[in-house]
């Protein structure tokens, strides 16, 4: 595959709501087509303290009709599957990558549609009107310093660029129309918002909540360009974008909730946290800045939703298969340009989606598979564990990851090591340092040259399949040449084989049989 460009700036061109299908990704309309082992509704009131319990560890998306006995229904465990992101993109969870690759190749159209045509501008609350606590927002982990919306996604733009940044991030609420937002760790938002809080400037800032996985997709990606765009490229379909009401940014016209604001000209000085961390560990209390409410707007019958962060079922969390995705995607475009046959990437939603990255693909010459190695390390500062494997191994399989750790490796010959390189943060096995490790597996087989053919102790065992020439005879077979056992089988059609064992001991009494190295049978 050919690596993916990086997108140009796209102007937003005036147009109306039949330029674009405003309903074609509503978050209600993807949960509507979701078949039952996918999906559960929650028809009676529940208590928002029960919801957080209710999605912990569960493997369907649920709609919550009734949160606090209230009217407006919350989503959950929404992308916390990789069937039901494949579902997104219309495809099945193996094609998952090749899709979302096929996509981000694609330049992608961003229409701007005037408000009266725009579905989360059906009602709009600024003022008093505007409360984040008249919205269900739960508490989701023990030790969280308040409820939380955690499925928030956030647009700025970057003077620098004129691009719309977009990113993923919580928000902690401190009251009716004030939240803390985690801008701790390096990001694009975070420069901005430095830049601007230098200057004693307040960052205009929106979220959307309630949206189609794809655009939370989109959200995770790290490609230098107007990322309204890449939401478009990603959905594969034009996106629709309208003015917020109290600012100037464009958001997804389609979207369920918008909340408008800013974040004010402080900088990181009040406390956020602690939260249930992307890692599976709590993250402690920070300095952060203060997100400001000047609107809310929304669908006139919306969902809300909430993603599922941390725990001990982190395969099934929202973040932890995003986060896979996106480290998919990352990785295979940096293999593209050091390595040549890469079959297959996956990074396994368990170890947070990111610090555990598998590798198939076929050498071409001694070294590439650390070669590999090397270039996942430098391609993404969260990936911890590379594991690259030949092509024979599913690298979705645990079971076959495992085999090949347990078969294919050395520890002394087969393990690479790179110290002192930049350090995710939250990793809680840092140990206060600002430096990781990072270890590569070469769990492939030896190198083969043109021409040669592995030892019988490095083939993998499978049934007889019976195939091959027909013989009149057992000594026609054996004239031919060496046989196996299932080649002797298969030269007379037999569908038993006792009968050969006899036909090899008798004939052996007057000619001699003999055996190669691979164990096959020839006349001596």
């Amino acid at each position: 595959m050919s690596s993916v460009p990086v997108l140009s700036g796209v102007a937003k061109e005036k147009g109306d709501a039949a330029a674009v299908d405003l309903e074609q990704f509503d978050l209600r309309r993807f949960l509507d087509a979701l078949g039952s082992e996918e999906f559960s509704s929650i028809d009676g009131p529940v208590d928002l303290a029960a919801v957080a319990s209710m999605l912990e560890g569960n493997p369907q998306a649920v709609l919550f009709r009734q949160p606090a006995g209230e009217s407006i229904p919350l989503a959950g465990n929404v992308a916390a599957s990789r069937s039901r992101l494949a579902k997104a993109f219309n495809t099945t969870p193996e094609n998952l990558l090749g899709e979302v690759l096929k996509r981000l190749r694609k330049k992608g159209e961003v229409v701007e549609v005037p408000r009266s045509a725009a579905p989360v501008q059906q009602v709009v609350l600024t003022g008093d009107e505007c409360d984040f606590t008249k919205l269900p927002v739960h508490l989701q982990h023990g030790l969280d310093g308040a409820p939380y919306i955690s499925a928030s996604i956030d647009f700025v733009v970057d003077p620098n660029t004129g691009w719309t940044n977009v990113g993923v991030r919580r928000l902690m609420l401190r009251g009716r129309r004030t939240a803390g937002v985690d801008l701790v760790a390096p990001s694009d938002l975070r420069a901005i918002y430095i830049e601007h809080a230098s200057r004693g400037e307040r960052l205009p800032i929106a979220f959307a909540v309630g949206t189609h996985p794809i655009d939370h997709v989109a959200a995770t990606m790290r490609i230098p360009t107007d990322e309204l765009a890449l939401i478009a490229s990603l959905r594969d379909a034009p996106l629709g974008v309208v003015k917020c009401v109290t600012n100037d940014l464009m958001v997804p016209a389609d979207a369920q909730f918008i909340l408008e604001g800013y974040l004010d000209e402080h900088g990181h000085v009040e406390p956020e946290g602690p939260y249930g961390e992307f890692l599976g560990y709590y993250g402690g209390v920070k300095k952060n800045p203060v997100f400001h409410l000047t609107a809310i707007t929304h669908r006139r019958n919306p969902i809300f939703q909430t993603a599922t962060i941390s725990g001990r079922t982190m395969a099934r969390t929202d973040t932890s298969q995003l986060c896979a995705l996106r480290t998919e995607a990352t990785v295979w475009r940096a293999l593209e340009v050091a390595v040549r046959e890469v079959k297959a990437v996956y990074a396994n939603a368990a170890t947070g989606g990111m610090f555990n990255v598998r590798i198939a693909m076929q050498q071409r010459v001694p070294g590439e598979a650390r070669n590999a190695i090397a270039a996942v390390f430098s391609c993404l500062a969260n990936v911890k564990h590379v594991f690259v494997v030949d092509p024979d191994i599913d690298i979705f399989s645990d079971e076959q990851m495992e085999w090949a750790l347990a078969t294919r490796f050395q520890a002394d010959r087969d393990l690479v090591l790179q110290d002192r390189m930049r350090a995710m943060p939250l990793d809680p096995s840092l140990g206060g340092s600002h430096h990781t490790a990072k270890a590569g597996f070469d769990l492939t087989l030896p190198f083969l040259r043109p021409g040669m053919t592995r030892s019988i102790e490095h083939r993998v065992p499978a049934p007889p399949a019976f195939e091959g020439r027909r013989f009149d005879s057992l000594e026609a077979a054996l004239e031919d040449g060496p046989k196996s056992f299932e080649q002797l089988m298969t030269s007379t059609g037999t569908r038993d084989g006792r009968e050969i064992v006899r036909w090899l001991e008798d004939t052996g009494a007057t000619r001699t049989i003999a055996r190669d190295e691979e164990g096959r049978y020839f006349f001596g």
